[in-house]
Order: C-alpha cells, then structure tokens, then sequence
C-alpha cells in the first residue's frame, strides 16, 4: 500500500544515484514489514520517471571512462569488494532475514552463493579475451573484441535481495558497464548495503545506483532510451511484459519467470535421503524459491514408503522467527502472500486433492502477528489442479502418483515451466536417461535444488526464461558484452585498384 510518509521516527529507504542517498521527488512510499512480528520496520521511497531519469543520466556520465579502464583495474576493485562482502556476510544477512522472514542461516547461504558470482567476476580480463586468426586472407588478419553495452539494468525479486542482484551487477560492472538496481520494494536494505560497500571498494560514482519503487520505475527503465539491457527475475506474466516490452525498445533482454519444479522419486531411490531433500527444499524459506520443490513424483512402490516419513518431518518442523537459531521455516513475506497461499490451499481441496497437512491457522507463541503458515502437504494431486499448473510460491507441496519412470518424466516435461528438475535413484542408466531427456534448464541427480556454480550459469526452459542467455558464468558475460569483428591489412599487402567483388579469402 502507497503512503505518504509522516512519521519522521520511522525510517526511509532511499535511492542511492550517483554515489549518494536520494529522496524522490513522488513523495509516495510503501511499507517494510519484519514479517515475523508484521511489524511496519521502515518504509521505502516509490521512484517516478524523473528519478529514473537521473540514475541513467549519472550511469551514462560514469560509463565512458569506467568501459576505458583496463579489465584489470576492474577485475582488482571487484577483488576489493569481495573482501568487503566477506566481511559484512552477518550484516548482510540479518537485513534479510529482518525484510524477508528466511532464517538466519539461510540468508547466510544466500550472501555466499552471492559472492560466488562476484569472485567469479575478478576473473574479468580472463572471460573478455577475444579470437585471433592470423593470415586470415593475404595480408589480413581478424579478430574479435568484447565491448561492453552501456548502461544496463536490473529489476529483482524480494526472495533474494542480495544473491539476485548478484547474479548480475557484477559481471555487468566488470564488463565496464555502469548498472541500475531496481530491487522489490519488498526488502530493499541489502541493495543500499551493497552500493555503500562497493564505494568503500573505490567504485566511481555513477556506477552503481540503486532505484527503489514498482512498476512505474521498472516502465520507464523499460522506455529509457539510454538503457542499453535489461535482466529481470520474477513471475513469468511479468518476465514476458518485461521481455516484450524491452524489445519493443530495443533492448537486450534476460526475464527469468515462474518455476513448477519436480522432484522424481524412484523405486530404488534411498528413501531417507530423498524425504530429506523434499523437506528442504519444498520447506526451506517457506517455498519461496524459484527453485523450490514445490512437486514429488512418487513412482511404483516409492509412494507409500515415502509418504508417513514425509508427513511426519513436515508436521514437526521447527517454524518461527528467522532470528531464533532453533527455526527451520520462517513467515512468508507479507500477510498478502500468506492470503493467497491460502487460497491456493482450498482451491486444491475444492478441486480433489487429498489434504494430508493443513498450514492454514498456524500461529508461533509470541509472534502472533507474523505471517505465518505451517507445512501444507498434498497427495494424489492431478494435472488438470491449479496447485499443480500454478505457481504458488509458498510451504505446499504437492505430490503425484507415477506408475513407472516414462510416466514420471512425461508428467515433468508437459509442464510449461521448465526452471529446475531432480531425480533420486541410485540406477545409473535412469539417472543417464532422465538428464538427457527431461526438458528443464537445469537437472538434479540426487541434488533437489540445482542452482549452479557462478561459473556455469542459471537459467530455465519454455516459459520459465524469456531471452536467448542465462544469468552470470559465460552467458552473463556475452548478456553484459558486444561482441565486434575487426579485419586489418597494411597498405604494403593491399591490391592496387577499386575491388567491385565481394571480397573472397584467399
């Protein structure tokens, strides 16, 4: 909700443009709520086009001399950074586990799967080395240079206010980019966090700029004649809006959307091993993950060996406040997702799937007014159910009955999202087949949750990824880059005359 701020003891997220806090001009505000207690903590400033306007002007100044500086030189202040980073992990984390709800230790693992991506980019001067053929023609040689695009953007999801930004303002910048954040107005803090951090490393103003808001800010981004890219992470109704919208201004563009990811239970899978995996990763951070389990498939006799364990480890998860060591799942993010989990959750019902735990009403001792909800486990859900089609983004899992392993990877790959997969099985020959023929951008063999390395790059099929490159490792490097060929000769090697043919290398 939209408010004017008044109450000056209650603290304002600014934007940060040019190397310094910025109040915009709107005077509109959102709410930041610690969800564990529902407790309004700050409120957040809502960006319009004039303060847009101004992070691209200050980017578009800082750019030239940043895309001239040796990739060295920004390979060595992103190693500065990344000190800076590892020392301020509990700082980082803290901010998120206070806007966000995810436990503690979880928002830990998110700021170091961060800082992978940003020690992966002090390799810059390595990753932007070019091709060379010498003698290419007689007398001619060719070769090829990466160039960085300009002023890039990034518009990001509240799950991972710190680890997505990540996955992209450091490739961009070592590229030589200058970069505008655009983070949820959800959980805003870890981004100014950063942007203080990256000018303690030596980062010249304008470099970085950080603009809180919605769609407003995220339009005129979009329409920004001097925004060269833009990587979005998000719901795929918007990362379509985003990619379409882009391209109608000819921009780059890279829009991650929805996940429904499966998790594939054979026969012969070790049965304890495979629950631990759909604990965690259906559970963890409330199901707020795009690469979140949020589907088993059971197939032949691993369903009823799976099913009491998995009921009894949801029904006794230890759910409360991020901040208390002993929680496993904390709140969701805000009392309208907890709404619309519960919907879901009786649409399911309503529609025939078996109910075995219900998340709805749960309440922890002294945080009545936290967004909770506990574990909500479904059985014997079908194809044609919203909780299966439907990304909920929430703790409900939704498990599936499969009479073999050709059932179990048709039912995967009829999704129209296709983020992330896993399958457990200790057979070496389904673990071969189910890797080649499952259609998902990325695979689990015995892993739930396969987010890859920073040097691998993250990304989904169908409509789970709109644009032609993953985010961060190589691919990120070609999004953040333009590639240009150069063809040289000396005039001692040149023919003497007009050439009128199509030149033929010879």
């Amino acid at each position: 909700m939209n408010v004017n701020v008044k109450d000056q003891s209650i603290p304002v997220v600014e934007n940060y443009v040019g190397g310094e806090r910025r109040a915009t001009a709107s005077g509109r505000s959102q709410g930041i709520f610690n969800p564990a207690t529902g407790v309004t903590t700050s409120h957040v400033t809502m960006s319009t086009a004039p303060d847009v306007n101004a992070a691209v002007e200050a980017a578009k100044s800082a750019f030239p001399q940043w895309a001239d500086t040796p990739p060295v030189g920004r390979g060595r202040l992103l190693n500065r950074f990344l000190a800076l980073l590892n020392e301020h992990k509990d700082l980082l984390a803290q901010a998120i586990t206070s806007e966000h709800g995810k436990v503690f230790l979880d928002a830990r693992g998110e700021v170091e799967r961060g800082i992978d991506v940003v020690e992966f980019a002090c390799g810059i001067p390595q990753l932007l080395k070019g091709d060379f053929t010498d003698q290419v023609s007689q007398g001619m040689d060719n070769w090829t240079l990466r160039q960085p695009v300009g002023v890039v953007a990034g518009v990001t999801p509240f799950n991972f206010p710190f680890m997505v930004p990540a996955w992209m303002y450091p490739i961009a910048i070592a590229c030589g980019n200058a970069f505008v954040l655009k983070p949820s107005p959800i959980d805003p803090t870890p981004s100014l966090i950063v942007a203080d951090l990256l000018k303690k490393a030596g980062l010249p103003d304008g470099l970085f700029n950080v603009v809180q808001g919605d769609k407003e800010a995220v339009d005129a981004l979009l329409s920004h004649p001097d925004v060269a890219a833009v990587s979005f992470v998000g719901s795929t109704p918007i990362a379509n809006y985003v990619y379409e919208t882009g391209a109608h201004y000819g921009k780059r563009v890279q829009a991650l959307g929805s996940a429904k990811n499966h998790l594939v239970v054979m026969p012969d899978a070790d049965i304890d091993k495979a629950v631990d995996g759909l604990i965690g990763a259906s559970y963890g951070s409330a199901g707020e993950r795009c690469m979140a389990i949020s589907v088993a498939v059971l197939v032949g006799k691993a369903a009823d060996r799976v099913m009491p364990k998995l009921t009894e480890r949801a029904r006794d998860l230890k759910i409360g406040s991020g901040l208390v060591d002993t929680s496993e799942m904390g709140p969701v993010v805000t009392e309208a997702a907890r709404q619309r989990i519960a919907g879901y959750i009786e649409k399911g019902i309503c529609e025939g799937a078996e109910l075995v735990l219900d998340g709805r009403g749960y309440q922890v001792p002294d945080y009545e007014g936290g967004f909770f909800l506990g574990a909500t486990l479904f059985d014997r859900v079908t194809p044609e159910m919203t909780i299966y089609k439907e990304e909920i983004f929430g703790p409900v899992l939704s498990c599936m009955r499969a009479n073999n392993f050709e059932e179990a990877l048709e039912i995967a790959n009829r999704h129209e999202f296709a983020n992330g997969v896993s399958c457990y099985t200790q057979d070496g020959n389904v673990a071969r087949e189910f890797g080649r023929r499952v259609q998902a951008g990325m695979v689990g063999i015995n892993v739930p949750i396969p987010v890859p390395m920073a040097w691998h790059g993250f990304g989904g099929w169908k409509k789970s990824m709109f644009g032609d490159m993953h985010a961060y490792g190589e691919e990120g490097v070609r999004f953040y880059t333009k590639q240009k060929s150069i063809m040289q000769r000396w005039p001692a090697t040149m023919a003497n005359g007009a050439e009128f043919a199509m030149p033929i290398m010879k």
